[in-house]
């Protein structure tokens, strides 16, 4: 994947509040057979030997932004690209007025009239400016309009052209060719009938890219982003996911002693030390599968290295490497367990072995995404692949197995079958988020994992349907291609793909699956021709459930039902933005009223009219349905009267055989207590209703601790805002109505909830040795649970000083990261007769951190998304600190992003927190577009709120739209505005 920010903007969220967490010898690859050298594509080649390989208050120190992020990087204050103005493209690059962004539309898509079929690079790094000489092979589209001009994209505010030839004659400008803004034109006339050995060389500073696309510096190491336009940034290219090519041979040559390790694409060709070149060597990678350029990667760093080995099932053994900082090497022990089980699970489930005979990761501090697939070489955001019990909590480890799955799995889910256009992102995304969300199940527990799946959804992308980014899990248009990695296309996108498997099967849906892999292996394809998959190799209809990727916004499904003469009826309709009725599979069972047994078990009910009533005859008595087990769709369930049938909820949060459907029974209920309490009418019916539900929850000794965990969890700020209408959101209102509903309960059951923490603080002090099995995470959750209910009663300065005393026992006695994370989580709340001991926390885990990065950003989230009511004066404060940055993206999320999270705070009604984002997205988008645009977000969902607020976010917008913005933004403040 690449790892959407939408996600990472959620791991923000979940390590602070217990967070989107998370080492290694250097070991140099030295277990292959030698090569002998090979002539550089340069043409000033060097002789080489061929080798066998194988943290408020703090003192700070105030500091202007940009400087301090391009000096920490190396760079100049004076660009926020890689600006190398010189030779053939001096004129574009020195352009100043930027043309007006152009719109995309799906509907234009055209193939390429010429490709590249193979490519051979060399890379020259030198500290200061890299030289790319690139050879490409030339061939008229058999499947294009035939013969024409070649057209090949490139940033040349980045790239550089130095020289141009086909088939060795040099090319003039002009006549042969024409370089324009994004673009190098190379005329049919230059060509031999549209065919040609073309050669590029090409100049780039990657220590100034700031926007950590296309090559750039990070940390030791040089490494590249491609996904989805960074290789233009690093060639000229026919840079689309239509054009698969080889990559034949790619070379890297850099300093040896600064950069002992070179990694590219595939398999390791050979290295060696270059003779008489002043301690550099090279590494030369080939990759014989085809596969378009946004999957390209190569590394060139100071690291260190843990290996293992894997035998596939037909015998064959492949090497497996995970690379990071020296520092950080024995912190990746558990992605490598990770990768093996993800490797077997992909077997066992579909029949599908790797194909290459190395397996190497990188982990990067500086990434805009959470991770990279690119072939046999993938790039992680250090927050996914680090993981130990002193820096990362159960979350982070759970996001490390489900993350390195995830990229694994799309050696064929998006590797060996791609997208034939950027329109079809879902094709591999969606598929391949509902992969590795069945694998982490496999692994763990599927009810857990699906409550987590589903609260995630509704939380952040049942938001953006509602939103002015709302769109089809296949976009129709865009400007950038980069605000399209969104939880629409990848969560909804899993959504869909596991409505394939509900209506077609487990074993319907794997037979699917290989035909598709028969039909489209080596291919980019379109959402159609997965569909067609399904549907031909099932001999069943798919036609209107095509309608899924064209339509934008959630479904309402609405329910009304009857019991009479033994036959209990259950009409449903469907309201959408579908002109036309949706198939929807809704998966129902039915649970007796008087025995509280399952009648009925699940039975799957195609939703194809806009209203259809489904017959159950043969009852007894009367039965409530258990509608949409396990969110068989992503749907909104509501009754045809408009209410909340409180009885019927309280009655399946009892009697449900549904694990995911009793969970939810129990989250409707507190919703509406939340509400009544946010309106002043709370009803002891309801009151009564989930008192009852809490109660049987906490006496239950044979439930999964996480399940109880989350059945004890009242539902988001953000869950909770998405049931109220639009002008109607009150932030502050919703978060003490659900802070008084959690005090209530918390005070009612202190007894009960004091004798389970006491409980689980004794039986987890018997066991010395830390485990992420699924019964101790579960324990240490639901532990950590109790403790926010117990730390929440702190209305007196004797229950602050209680509270403050009991997370601060908690904290030392936490003997890994999420014990110390949901103690200091309570701790960073605390006000009055508290504060002394939060601010002592939070010092004492600063230091205890001792300039750990990924530590120290749950430091800066911590803070952001406490409940005080200074915490913007915190968060501008915490700007300033010498450990942040605006040049590293996950400290950026960190604090800016979790502070738009903290809705009360962000959304104050005198604006300022509006007022500070629009100041950092103004100053963010001028280093890295892709991170403001994502932050952008957080201003455009005004129409929400009521007119104050509505006012005053719209009105940062309108600031923003008046200042020369980068694509990127531009398109979120534009759609915000409209």
């Amino acid at each position: 994947m690449r790892l959407s920010t939408s996600a990472l903007s959620l791991l923000v969220a979940s390590s602070a509040s217990f967070i989107h967490a998370p080492a290694l010898a250097f070991g140099s690859v030295n277990n292959y057979s030698n090569h002998t050298t090979k002539r550089s594509l340069a043409s000033n080649s060097n002789n080489r030997t061929g080798l066998s390989l194988g943290r408020l208050p703090l003192a700070f120190q105030p500091k202007s932004s940009i400087a301090n992020i391009m000096s920490t990087r190396g760079g100049s204050t004076t660009s926020a690209t890689c600006d190398s103005k010189v030779a053939l493209n001096s004129a574009v690059a020195d352009t100043e007025e930027k043309a007006a962004p152009t719109e995309i539309f799906r509907t234009n898509y055209a193939p390429l009239t010429n490709i590249v079929t193979n490519i051979s690079m060399d890379f020259n790094i030198q500290d200061g400016k890299t030289t790319i000489v690139s050879e490409m092979t030339i061939k008229v589209n058999p499947n294009g309009p035939g013969s024409g001009d070649l057209v090949l994209d490139g940033d040349e505010t980045c790239v550089s052209l130095m020289e141009l030839s086909v088939d060795g004659k040099t090319l003039e400008e002009g006549s042969d060719y024409v370089l324009s803004p994004g673009q190098l034109v190379i005329k049919g006339s230059a060509l031999n009938n549209g065919a040609g050995l073309l050669r590029t060389v090409v100049e780039t500073i990657p220590e100034e890219n700031t926007q950590l696309s296309g090559l750039y510096k990070s940390g030791p190491m040089y490494c590249t982003q491609c996904e989805a336009m960074g290789f233009r940034r690093i060639t000229y290219y026919p840079d689309r996911p239509d054009n698969m090519a080889v990559f034949d041979e790619i070379r890297i040559e850099a300093d040896k002693e600064s950069y002992p390790v070179l990694l590219g694409n595939g398999n390791l060709l050979e290295k060696g030390d270059i003779e008489d070149s002043d301690g550099r060597h090279y590494a030369t990678w080939s990759d014989p599968f085809p596969k378009p350029s946004y999957l390209f990667c190569i590394v060139a760093g100071s690291l260190r290295s843990i290996s293992d080995t894997y035998t596939t099932t037909s015998g064959k053994e492949v090497h497996l490497e995970i690379f990071s900082e020296k520092e950080n090497v024995n912190k990746l022990d558990y992605a490598m367990d990770s990768l093996k089980r993800s490797m077997q699970w992909d077997e066992d489930k579909f029949g599908l072995e790797y194909d290459l005979g190395i397996y190497n990761i990188v982990a990067v501090n500086d990434f805009n995404m959470g991770a990279m697939e690119n072939k046999g070489l993938n790039v992680f955001n250090t927050a996914y692949v680090l993981a130990d019990p002193a820096t990362a909590t159960d979350t982070d480890y759970a996001r490390v197995e489900g993350v390195i799955g995830h990229e694994y799995f799309h050696n064929w889910t998006g590797n060996r079958v791609t997208c034939r256009d950027w329109f079809q992102l879902t094709l591999k995304e969606g598929l391949t988020v509902f992969r590795d969300q069945e694998f982490s199940g496999d692994m763990g527990s599927n009810a857990v994992k699906r409550i987590e799946d589903v609260g995630s959804l509704r939380a952040r992308q049942f938001a953006e349907d509602a939103g002015p980014m709302s769109h089809p899990i296949r976009p129709e248009s865009y400007i950038s291609m980069d605000n399209f990695y969104t939880a629409t296309v990848y969560s909804k996108g899993a959504e869909i793909i596991r409505m394939y498997n509900t209506l077609l099967g487990e074993d319907g849906f794997r037979k699917g699956m290989d035909l598709y892999f028969e039909r489209h292996d080596g291919s980019g394809v379109t959402c159609d021709d997965f569909r067609a998959a399904m549907a031909d190799a099932n001999d069943f209809d798919l036609d209107q459930f095509g309608l899924w990727y064209t339509t934008n916004g959630t479904p309402t499904i609405v329910y009304e039902s009857k019991f009479e003469d033994g036959v209990f009826k259950l009409t449903l309709t469907q309201k959408s933005n579908s002109d036309k009725p949706m198939h929807i599979p809704i998966s129902t069972g039915l649970i007796d009223k008087v025995t509280g047994k399952e009648v009925v078990s699940t039975k799957v009910l195609e939703l194809k009219e806009e209203t259809q009533t489904f017959e159950f005859p043969g009852l007894e008595n009367d039965v409530v349905p258990s509608m949409l087990r396990g969110f068989s769709a992503p749907v909104k369930l509501v009754s045809s009267t408009g209410d909340v049938d409180e009885e019927s909820l309280a009655f399946l949060a009892a009697s449900d055989t549904d694990g995911f459907n009793r969970w939810e029974a129990g989250q409707r209920l507190f919703t509406s207590l939340t509400f009544q309490e946010m309106k002043g009418e709370k009803s002891d019916d309801t009151t009564g209703y989930v008192m009852e539900a809490v109660e049987r929850t906490l006496a239950s000794e044979d439930m999964d601790p996480s399940i109880k965990a989350y059945a004890l969890t009242l539902p988001s700020e953000s869950t909770l805002a998405e049931e109220i209408a639009d002008g109607e959101v009150d932030p502050v209102a919703l978060r003490d109505a659900r802070g008084a509903v959690r005090i209530a309960i918390a005070r009612k059951f202190q007894k009960e909830l004091q004798t389970i923490y006491d409980s689980l603080t004794k039986e987890m002090s018997a066991d010395e040795e830390f485990k992420v099995d699924a019964e101790s995470v579960g324990q240490r959750r639901l532990r950590n649970t109790v403790l926010g209910y117990l730390t929440c009663i702190k209305e007196t300065g004797d229950e602050q000083k209680a509270a403050a005393d009991l997370a601060t026992a908690h904290y030392d006695s936490a003997t890994g990261m999420t014990d110390k994370m949901a103690a200091l989580g309570a701790l960073a709340s605390m006000d009055g007769e508290g504060a002394d001991a939060r601010d002592a926390a939070l010092q004492r885990f600063y230091d205890e951190a001792e300039g750990d990065a990924l530590v120290l950003n749950k430091w800066f989230s911590v803070q952001a998304l406490a409940n005080l009511p200074d915490v913007l004066d915190r968060v501008k404060a915490l700007i300033e600190h010498p450990d942040f940055t605006l040049s590293n993206p996950n400290r950026c999320r960190s604090l800016i992003s979790a502070f738009t999270m903290n809705a009360a705070p962000f959304h104050a009604e005198n604006g300022e927190g509006y007022e500070f984002i629009g100041k950092m997205l103004a100053e963010l988008d001028a280093l890295n577009p892709q991170i403001s645009s994502r932050m952008g977000s957080s201003l455009i969902q005004w129409r929400r709120f009521g007119d104050n607020r509505a006012t005053l976010m719209k009105a940062e917008l309108q600031k923003l739209s008046e200042m020369k913005l980068s694509d990127d933004l531009f398109e979120i403040v534009q759609r915000g505005l409209k």
